[in-house]
């Protein structure tokens, strides 16, 4: 493989000149900087990262931290990272949070405090006061998708909103009586996005004059298709007071929903519609009417505007980018028999 003098020796120039045009830190003619990477091309020279990052105080390495790995809106956001991050020239570091709290904690008090990253993406990871000063004292930018966080810029959704548009769909479709299956947000290390789409939810109802009923709110413990399905067993069940149309607030929950409708001998939608959140590729194949949140989109997002934070580090970075939201209208939902 050939080195930084082969390089220099072939263009006819300095090491000094060959380091120069390759990192673009100092000024060199565009005449020899693309002989250079012509020269360097050819020969098949990759620079040395710990020279590069010795010229340019930067390692070209981005750490990425993540709640989980194995749940879709993670596993699709950190595809996109990954693919967008690469192109660009970048290397990714994954920091993954699920194991336990002490691991957590080495995590952002140790791993991170290494400083061997230029940047550091926070996918959904709600922080803690520590947590947060042990990052801020890094010294890196930060960049946030699904969830605020102080002195970063920040991409999310109005979850809220998505609650809120779900419900309303329903109600236009003359729906009363509307049910949500939801997550818990008990636990303080994450963001409460359950939480925000339940309070669109009940507000959609109290606008419409319709008072929530505290029975026709499930609540699960993890997104999953089997937790979608035992909730909505429990609603469909009652032989008093079911539900005409079922809300779940991630399309795996919507997707138990109507596998549990189907078991009971009922029809979607002619007995009871169900929406989504999230467009998941589940919800195109089942047919789920949901709220598109184009996790692609927001993620491709996330990296330029990390790369344009690194090119231009003194821009103000307490901002939040709300990211649209779409209702993607199928097969699941319909008007309510009279």
């Amino acid at each position: 493989m050939a080195g930084i003098i082969d390089v220099a020796r072939e263009a006819g120039v300095s090491t000094a000149t060959v380091s120069r045009a390759l990192s673009g830190k100092d000024y060199v003619s565009e005449h020899t900087k693309e002989l250079v990477e012509k020269v360097a091309k050819r020969l098949g020279y990759v620079p040395s990262a710990s020279a590069y990052t010795l010229v340019t105080g930067r390692t070209r390495n981005i750490g990425v931290v993540v709640p989980y790995i194995d749940r879709w809106f993670f596993s699709t956001a950190l595809e996109t990272i990954d693919r967008e991050l690469v192109k660009a020239g970048y290397d990714v570091t994954l920091y993954n949070l699920s194991t336990d709290d002490v691991h957590r904690k080495s995590i952002f008090t140790n791993s991170l405090a290494r400083k061997r990253v230029d940047a550091v993406m926070c996918i959904a990871v709600r922080m803690s006061d520590s947590e947060l000063a042990a990052l801020t004292a890094v010294n890196k930018p930060i960049v946030a998708l699904g969830g605020l966080i102080n002195g970063a810029k920040c991409i999310k959704i109005s979850d809220t909103s998505a609650g809120r548009l779900a419900t309303d769909h329903l109600l236009t479709m003359g729906h009363t009586k509307i049910a949500m299956i939801g997550l818990s947000g008990n636990d303080e290390k994450f963001f409460r996005v359950f939480d925000e789409r339940r309070d669109g939810y009940e507000t959609a109802l109290k606008l419409a004059g319709i008072a929530p009923k505290p029975g026709w709110y499930k609540q699960v413990s993890k997104y999953a298709i089997s937790e979608g399905y035992a909730a909505a067993k429990q609603l469909l069940g009652d032989p008093h007071h079911a539900p005409t149309a079922i809300f779940a607030s991630s399309d795996e929950l919507a997707v138990g929903a109507m596998l549990a409708a189907k078991d009971m001998g009922l029809k979607v939608p002619e007995d009871v519609s169900i929406v989504g959140v999230d467009n998941h590729e589940l919800a195109d194949f089942f047919g789920i009417t949901t709220i598109d949140q184009n996790v692609t989109g927001q993620a491709e997002l996330l990296v330029k505007t990390m790369l344009q934070v690194l090119e231009n580090p003194e821009q103000e970075m307490d901002q939040v980018i709300d990211w649209p939201i779409e209702l993607v209208v199928r097969a699941s939902t319909t008007k309510v028999r009279s």
